[in-house]
């Protein structure tokens, strides 16, 4: 079965490689796209979409559908690393640290545990002792990274930035947070529940925007149909619906990134990890 799964690799990837020759060469000024796509972009986008920035007209304009279903891949993504790796088992033997003195108790009866969790707390059986001025310092940058990627998220309109991009911020300042203390610390602060509620609320805050556009007369993802909800600045109304857009999608990268980040580094229990 392994060699039969070898050869569909092999011929798979051939294919690919095969296909590969009919594209043009790298950065060719007369392949279709430069000729007739890019100038068209380049020379309009900013009237057609009111966003000075053309990589975000690209991807939340021109082709916003498109980012759509990148998100819910992303989302599907963190839903199929749960289902596949959480394990809600529990185990036997426990290792527990008195929170006043440190002395470590190995408990194998499960019996047992219900009399130690009062002064005792959970902990791994490789655990460390977090260090002192690295969580320190991870407490105090923490919170700057977090405005940061509020701010790439905000301001994807008009500069490099994005939804993906800020939610890829958001969610490596939270796995920072679990790296420096533990990911007990992480589990309690951002519930299981919460995050996947939020990776469902960042796709649907997306599909709401286009169905809201339908609502309005328009077409799927027409954000100009919005300018009723933005009556002091109409000519804007198409960079503020695809804001809306971004922070659907910053939420829903944000959730499936730490989603997949706890299931992986615990072997989908929760309770033990990096």
């Amino acid at each position: 079965m392994k060699f039969l799964g070898f050869i569909v690799v092999c011929l798979t990837g051939a294919m690919l490689l095969y296909g590969t020759g009919e594209f043009p060469d790298w950065g060719d000024p007369y392949s279709p796209a430069s000729l007739h796509l890019s100038n068209d972009y380049l020379e309009k986008a900013l009237d057609q979409t009111q966003v000075p920035n053309i990589v975000t007209a690209v991807l939340a304009d021109y082709r916003g559908f498109d980012t759509m279903f990148e998100t819910a891949v992303i989302f599907t993504a963190g839903l199929a690393c749960f289902l596949l790796l959480r394990d809600f088992r529990e185990k036997e033997e426990r290792f527990y640290r008195h929170t006043a003195t440190g002395v470590i108790l190995h408990v194998k009866d499960r019996q047992k545990v219900l009399l130690v969790e009062r002064e005792f707390e959970y902990m791994d059986k490789d655990w460390v002792p977090a260090d002192l001025i690295i969580k320190t310092v991870c407490r105090i940058l923490i919170p700057f990274i977090q405005i940061y990627g509020l701010y790439v998220i905000a301001h994807g309109d008009f500069s490099p930035g994005g939804g993906f991009q800020g939610g890829v911020i958001l969610g490596s300042s939270l796995i920072l947070l679990a790296i420096s203390y533990n990911l007990k610390t992480l589990v309690r602060r951002v519930k299981e529940k919460i995050l996947g509620i939020y990776a469902a609320i960042g796709v649907l805050v997306y599909v709401g925007i286009a169905v809201l556009c339908m609502l309005m007369g328009g077409n799927f993802l027409d954000y100009s149909k919005l300018a009723p909800f933005v009556p002091n600045d109409p000519h804007h109304v198409r960079a503020l619906g695809m804001l809306g857009v971004e922070i659907g999608v910053g939420i829903a990268v944000t959730a499936v990134m730490v989603i997949i980040y706890i299931n992986i580094v615990s072997a989908g229990r929760h309770d033990e990890g990096l």
